[in-house]
């Protein structure tokens, strides 16, 4: 190969890569064909295949069988990554904004961009094969559902079916292990309250998930925030010291892709923290809604799984991978699943059958694990393309996450900049986010947002970033 050919073939790689950095192209987009640049270009055919053999070696695109080059999901940031925060932790009231009622009340607006809340939009949902499973249903069963109260514990066939699932997950469990309910958010609420009461001590890891900070306020709890980093999240030896010098009834944990920072325990990590928390009695209660969302080659592991004692009470749902308005989460809560039972009983009596049976339809059918494959990969390119979009339009001093799963980036900007206005501002342009200071009981993340990777990469959503961008660069 001739110095002028190599120099072709290089340079045409960099002009490609410089355009997938740019955005360009976006992460899992189909790249030209080798002949449409052969004739695009008036280069040969050999010399763009070579081009696209060294961005394949870069890690920029990925050969597809029979289909040609793709970009391929970014796996680091473009941008630096935030690190551990240093404070010291003490028990605090909780007061928390009410913007999280409103980010809410968005999603019933299709005039609204929504980056706020952590769903997935509804091109990602499975609802064509939902729609079926419920023409399918016989009148008879459609018929019972509505006239009877389910079983408290929920449906007999969809606990069943969780139980398959949580092979790994859990240690040795069987559907009767299982209470169904009306999400994660009602699953950790049942659990708190099974384990703690008004006055008690909550410990979380922060910045939190903005839910679980009203959740503690209103059963008038105290909460003690340490701070995790975007990569392996609580740091155990900090952990110990904080449980060794104050009084804490229960912890409330995301062990995979944290909300709001992505993060994910080591099984080390895991393992040191349950076994801190077992020596000083003090439960755990796992928000493990994001665990199937991973975007490596596994499934992270989970606190239950090396739980012996039933000191870990599980929580999870299907409103991330399947359908948030089916609203059907479930817990494996230990030792604590009669008082749990006890407080589904005095408040809800049960779960609409409906929904459940049409969601353990979905899962008895296979339809699920394909489903989730097309959804992580899907997740992975938004991400990415979020990511290469915010190093495109945001000041170059931003810091963001590039988690491993789940479906937000958390942004870090110059402190000078308070993530209220830019909400407020972007609001005004109908484009929503979280501004970070909600993930606190205090004042911290005042310069912080999380943005959703479930929405659908379009031109739109690109137009909000570089709207977004051009906010925070005017209030410089």
């Amino acid at each position: 190969m001739t110095l002028s050919t190599n120099f072709r073939y290089v340079s045409l790689a960099d002009e490609i890569q410089d355009s997938i950095m740019k955005g360009t192209f976006s992460p899992g987009e189909k790249l030209p064909s080798l002949r449409q640049l052969h004739t695009q270009l008036g280069l040969s055919v050999s010399t763009v295949h070579q081009a696209y053999i060294e961005l394949e070696k870069r890690g920029r695109v990925e050969a597809r069988e029979k289909s040609g080059f793709y970009v391929k999901a970014l796996n680091k940031n473009p941008l630096s990554k935030p690190s551990r925060e240093k404070v010291v932790a003490k028990p605090c009231r909780v007061v928390v904004n009410d913007l999280a009622e409103t980010i809410i009340k968005d999603l019933q607006s299709d005039d609204i961009l929504q980056l706020g809340a952590a769903i997935p939009s509804k091109e990602l949902m499975p609802l064509k094969q939902l729609s079926r499973i419920m023409k399918s249903m016989p009148v008879a069963a459609l018929q019972n559902h509505i006239s009877n109260y389910d079983l408290c514990a929920g449906n007999s066939d969809l606990r069943e079916e969780i139980s398959k699932r949580m092979l790994g997950l859990a240690c040795s469990i069987t559907a009767e292990d299982i209470v169904t309910t009306n999400g994660c958010l009602e699953a950790v609420t049942l659990c708190l309250r099974a384990v703690a009461n008004p006055g008690d001590t909550i410990l979380v890891e922060s910045p939190v998930f903005h839910c679980f900070l009203q959740l503690i306020e209103d059963l008038n709890m105290y909460v003690i925030e340490i701070p995790g980093c975007p990569e392996e999240g609580i740091d155990p030896e900090t952990f110990e010291k904080t449980i060794g010098s104050n009084k804490i009834k229960a912890c409330l944990l995301n062990s995979n892709f944290q909300n709001p920072l992505g993060s994910v325990m080591s099984p080390k990590n895991k393992r040191a923290i349950l076994h801190i928390a077992r020596k000083n009695n003090i439960p755990i209660i796992e928000d493990d809604i994001y665990g199937d969302l991973f975007f490596g080659a596994k499934r992270p592991t989970t606190f239950k799984s090396m739980d012996k004692t039933g000191m870990v009470l599980y929580c999870s749902s299907f409103s991330k991978a399947i359908a948030p308005g089916l609203r059907t989460g479930w817990t494996v809560p230990g030792k604590f699943k009669d008082i749990v039972i006890r407080m589904k009983l005095n408040t809800a009596i049960s779960n609409p059958g409906i929904n459940q049976a049409v969601v353990a339809k979905f899962l008895k059918a296979g339809a699920f694990d394909r489903h989730l494959r097309q959804l992580r990969n899907k997740l992975k390119n938004q991400a990415s393309a979020m990511a290469i979009a915010v190093s495109k339009y945001f000041p170059g001093d931003t810091l963001i996450t590039f988690p491993q799963g789940g479906m937000f980036i958390w942004v870090v900007l110059n402190k000078k900049i308070d993530s209220l206005d830019v909400y407020q501002k972007a609001y005004q342009k109908k484009i929503s986010i979280l501004p970070g200071i909600i993930c606190s009981s205090s004042d911290r993340y005042k310069n912080c947002l999380r943005i959703n990777c479930g929405v659908k990469w379009s031109q739109r959503l690109e137009t909000g970033i570089k709207t977004i961008g051009q906010i925070i660069k005017n209030l410089s």
